[in-house]
């Protein structure tokens, strides 16, 4: 019998990453999964818990940016695949400390495809036997693509304009990853997703502030007059879409993944107090949305995100499950579970 197929993922313990990797240890059973993860304030390994008694699954902790370390996990496992997470990404933390974006996002990413390079191929466009099929697949973000009027939406072809230390850190991976394609040859494909919710996301992004916020009584704070508009896409949907891309999807393509929700940071906030005013009234029978309090806006928010997926729907046949009203609904019933466990 032939040894299992090694996959490295790195940024596994993150929200998406650990997301996907159960859902991809369930798919496959024949494959095994490294996940390497630096395990900052993003990354939490109770998100993997499931996994504890899988046999294909190992966690190594270390930085993307440790070129000897990478080194020894492609001679060790023989990786014929890498699913790049791994990224600092709060924007807000972006404005106030850019370095850190700079060093994981452009230089780490540049270390893993950099490594994979030299393990997989011999030359520009001549792989090492048995490797033709070895593939990197970089997870990126459609704020790449900079911001939007209140029409339009973002395609594979729109141009990059990236606004913030974060995005233009993605932008710059992008790039990279793109070049060992047209440069080398190498099997490369990046998949741009929209504004991920759903379980076992950080508790600083805007969805978990709500809900804890509204269940600890607290202000829920929302950036400007809360008119900001993204497209939602729930996290098992684009865990979908990604493995799609993986396994089917052109060397050297781009896909988009998006869901088609667009909704303001407004409806956002109503809806989940709404929600949470049915499932856990309040005991002074107000309402959670008295607690809604504006903030001054960040610096350069992007408008409005929205993308357009269809390209991964009709060339991959990718579907998003998901609306935001079923989405919404799982994501607070899990973290009422978490936040009362």
């Amino acid at each position: 019998m032939s040894k299992p197929k090694s996959i490295l993922i790195t940024g596994g313990a993150g929200f998406i990453g650990s997301n996907f990797i159960v859902y991809f240890l369930e798919k496959y059973k024949n494959i095994k999964v490294v996940n390497l993860d630096k395990l900052t304030y993003a990354g939490e390994l109770s998100n993997l818990n499931e996994l504890e008694n899988n046999d294909n699954y190992t966690f190594v902790k270390g930085d993307i940016c440790d070129t000897e370390l990478i080194n020894e996990l492609f001679k060790t496992y023989n990786f014929s695949g890498v699913i790049h997470f791994a990224a600092e990404s709060h924007v807000d933390n972006s404005i106030k400390n850019p370095d850190a974006f700079i060093k994981t996002n452009v230089n780490g990413t540049f270390n893993l495809i950099d490594v994979a390079k030299k393990h997989w191929m011999e030359a520009p466009f001549k792989y090492k036997d048995g490797c033709k099929n070895n593939r990197f697949h970089h997870i990126s973000t459609d704020e790449v693509y900079g911001t939007l009027g209140e029409t339009g939406l973002f395609t594979e072809d729109t141009p990059y304009a990236p606004n913030s230390p974060y995005s233009a850190s993605k932008a710059s991976s992008d790039f990279i990853v793109r070049s060992y394609f047209h440069t080398y040859g190498m099997n490369v494909v990046t998949t741009n997703c929209s504004n991920n919710y759903g379980p076992k996301q950080h508790d600083e992004k805007l969805i978990p502030t709500i809900i804890r916020k509204a269940l600890s009584k607290e202000p829920i704070p929302i950036y400007g007059d809360g008119k900001n508009i993204r497209d939602w896409l729930y996290v098992e949907d684009h865990c979908k879409g990604i493995d799609l891309a993986f396994q089917n999807g052109l060397a050297g393509e781009t896909y988009n993944v998006g869901g088609k929700n667009e909704r303001d940071n407004l409806y956002i906030v109503h809806k989940i107090c709404e929600i949470l005013d049915g499932i856990k009234p309040r005991d002074c029978k107000g309402s959670y949305a008295d607690l809604i309090a504006f903030v001054k806006d960040r610096p350069g928010h992007d408008f409005r995100y929205a993308i357009d997926a269809s390209k991964l729907e009709n060339e991959l046949g990718w579907k998003a499950s998901e609306n935001f009203e079923s989405g919404i609904l799982k994501t607070i019933n899990w973290y009422l579970n978490k936040y009362n466990s």
